[in-house]
């Protein structure tokens, strides 16, 4: 609904749905009843609009792009009384006004800021653009270029550059609406027929600087179609009259609403916040459970995944001591934190200002015992489980009695490592992602003792320092790499088999994937894998060697360990599946000594050749990944799909237009689904991922929804 008073001759119209006012049908209605009324009124003399509490309006009620079919009025038809009014109308903006919330104040004669606002178009983010005059009317009013940056980007940009590109007339200090209600006063008497944006034409910047910006588009957003159509509707404001414009972008935008990009980013959208809703076996919850405070923090472990850990730390305020058994590899894990400060400040992430504080938190030690007074430590030694438990014993006698323990473990069972202490419930899994400072993901892995207070710190922490923290059980592997093994695993099989590595990779990319799976692999370094594939070989009392092809029973491919023993460890030695010329370059080149190492390698085991096409290795890698899902939601190791979702859009960069493995298994049809990876398992039957998940089996004669699969996996807990 929308609020009315009239004070003092100026009609005061409070946005009133909290805690974001949502543009939802209540009140737009009341918005166009509020305006209609300040209209008639002939004591009112100009009109200030804002939002109740500490927003002006974040947007549109995404909750409407949904199947129903939104009711009017629309924003635009509340709007235009604005837009036509003879009497100055002004947004007195506090918060946040994005997309429709925007777009309402652009409708508005003048518009003021609080110091802390932002203003911003974020629609693209969710696979549509601004759909209620945003494309047209902010290039009436900060010109194409900028208009271009902002709605293609869909970035909030905050108060002082909002009234640089003249989309504020004023940032104000003092208590918003009373300053509305000055400065409405002000205008009194002023004409406001230059003041309508609709009026203005937009300055034609040439159809180069389109041509130029549909290629930086494809470039920068590969395989979105929101911002280039986003680049289509500002295109029309330049070409068409208003309302031709205002037509081409309703048309746009409801191609988009329509499209399965849109779908999948806005799944997307409600996913990310579904899956901060944790659950314990126990019953207790993120709403029964309160975090601990984190005033310090520790982190073992000065290697690349230290460093940028404690660079998470450091640059979100939390004061970390770096620990390191060697004083020169302390050195060099703080030149690396210092390195990839300086490189923020370049890039302008942050200010020379921000990294000399971030920097002035981090303290050094090459002994655990400066430990003993910290809130909470991350261990980030290499993945062993002997040294881990060995730390976590001397942890748990140095730390205060109240401290978490955390390992950033990407496959070790947290129950045994929880072992070596006295307060198993204590310690929890904090797996990041390399790089730890870019990646957002973090992997928050409970064992059967860790506590919901436990939990909740981990989880709280990682809002903190700007991850998306995901809660999943223990088990070997957890959830991103548990379900990475079949998909990397069918990558070498399908090399074994006829394809190329670089036709497996082109295959990944073509689809939206950032990097294949070998360039991933080289990225990493192929002597990590290496090294955790004889660790895990040898805590299962297995030997492995280059001429193993099954283990018990089950066929294996150790192709990657072939090239390791060659010296070909990736990127770091020049040379990995790929050539990249000398050690550290990124450019990949396909390299016939692979081939000849991968034809050598089938002639000695006689396996034939054949060629597969794209569609083969593409089912083949996502179907055995989304079998592993499956049977990972049937052991109640994440409870819902849209955990599994998150993990892999944030962890490994699945395209967000494809809404994330479990989704995209989704819009296949799981009868579909199923059906293959039945036809797999019968094709491959020494691979034990193929063996059809019992949940999705169950599903797949259902025909449910993605958003009833958890209310069924709760009622058949034994399946």
């Amino acid at each position: 609904m929308a609020n009315y008073r009239n004070k003092g001759g100026v009609a005061v119209i409070e946005l009133n749905n909290p805690p974001v006012n949502a543009l939802s049908f209540e009140v737009r209605s009341g918005l166009m009843n509020a305006l209609k009324r300040a209209h008639d009124d002939k004591d009112v003399k100009c009109i200030v609009i804002h939002g109740k509490g500490k927003n002006f309006s974040a947007g549109a009620d995404i909750k409407e792009f949904g199947g129903t079919k939104q009711q009017k009025p629309w924003i635009t038809d509340a709007c235009r009384l604005a837009d036509e009014s003879s009497k100055p109308v002004v947004a007195a903006i506090a918060g946040t006004a994005l997309g429709g919330g925007l777009e309402v104040a652009l409708f508005c004669h003048y518009r003021i800021g609080t110091p802390s606002c932002r203003v911003g178009f974020p629609e693209v983010q969710i696979g549509v653009l601004p759909g209620a005059g945003g494309t047209q009317r902010l290039p009436r009013l900060i010109g194409v270029k900028h208009s271009i940056d902002m709605i293609t980007s869909g970035r909030h940009v905050m108060a002082e550059e909002a009234l640089k590109l003249g989309i504020l007339d004023k940032i104000v200090t003092d208590d918003i609406i009373e300053e509305g209600i000055q400065f409405a006063k002000s205008v009194v008497g002023i004409d406001v027929g230059g003041r309508i944006l609709r009026n203005r034409k937009v300055e034609d910047a040439g159809s180069k600087v389109f041509d130029d910006e549909i290629s930086r588009v494809k470039k920068k957003y590969k395989g979105y179609i929101a911002p280039l159509f986003c680049l289509k509707a500002i295109q029309a404001s330049m070409q068409l009259p208003y309302d031709a414009g205002m037509e081409q972008e309703l048309k746009l935008f409801q191609q988009l609403v329509s499209s399965g990009q849109a779908k999948a980013q806005q799944y997307t959208f409600f996913a990310e916040r579904i899956s901060a809703r944790w659950q314990l076996p126990s019953g207790a919850n993120s709403q029964t459970a309160s975090p601990l405070p984190v005033k310090t923090a520790g982190v073992i472990g000065a290697g690349t995944m230290g460093a940028g850990i404690a660079l998470c730390l450091i640059t979100s305020g939390i004061p970390t001591v770096l620990v390191e058994q060697d004083q020169k590899f302390l050195e060099k894990g703080v030149k690396t934190v210092e390195g990839d400060l300086r490189g923020s400040v370049a890039l302008k992430k942050m200010t020379a200002e921000q990294a000399n504080k971030a920097i002035s938190v981090l303290k050094t030690s090459v002994n655990l015992e400066d430990l003993h007074d910290v809130d909470l430590v991350i261990e980030a030694v290499y993945e062993n489980l002997a040294l881990k438990k060995e730390i976590f014993a001397k942890l748990d006698k140095i730390c205060k009695s109240k401290t978490i323990l955390c390992t950033n473990t990407s496959s070790l069972d947290i129950d045994t490592i929880a072992e070596a202490t006295k307060r198993r419930d204590k310690v929890v899994g904090t797996h990041f992602f390399a790089p730890a400072y870019i990646m957002k993901l973090q992997e928050n892995v409970y064992g059967k003792d860790t506590s919901a207070e436990t939990v909740a710190t981990v989880m709280a922490l990682g809002k903190r320092i700007r991850k998306v923290p995901v809660l999943v059980g223990t088990c070997d592997s957890f959830v991103a790499n548990r379900m990475l093994h079949p998909y990397a695993t069918e990558a070498l099989f399908l090399v074994e088999e006829g394809a190329s590595p670089y036709e497996v990779d082109q295959a990944l990319e073509d689809f939206g994937m950032p990097m294949g799976m070998f360039r991933v692999s080289d990225l990493s370094g192929l002597d990590i894998g290496y090294k955790v594939r004889k660790e895990a070989a040898k805590r299962r009392g297995i030997e492995l060697t280059s001429d193993t092809r099954f283990v018990n029973g089950e066929r294996v491919c150790l192709l990657a360990n072939v090239l390791v023993e060659k010296g070909r460890l990736g990127i770091k030695s020049g040379k990995g599946w790929y050539n990249y010329g000398s050690p550290g370059k990124r450019e990949a080149t396909p390299d016939p000594e692979v081939l000849d190492t991968i034809e050598e390698y089938c002639r000695k085991y006689d396996i034939k050749k054949r060629k597969i096409s794209s569609q083969e290795i593409l089912e083949r890698m996502q179907l055995a990944m989304i079998n592993e899902g499956f049977k990972i939601l049937e052991e109640g190791i994440v409870s819902k799909p849209e955990d599994i979702d998150i993990i892999w859009i944030y962890g490994f960069g699945w395209p967000k237009y494809m809404g994330g493995p479990m989704f995209y298994a989704n819009e296949m049809k799981l009868k579909n689904v199923y059906r293959k990876i039945r036809d797999f398992h019968q094709n491959y039957p020494f691979s034990i991922h193929w063996t059809p998940s019992k949940l999705l089996a169950r599903l797949s004669e259902t025909d449910l929804p993605i958003s009833k699969w958890t209310s069924l996996i709760n009622s058949n807990s034994k399946l």
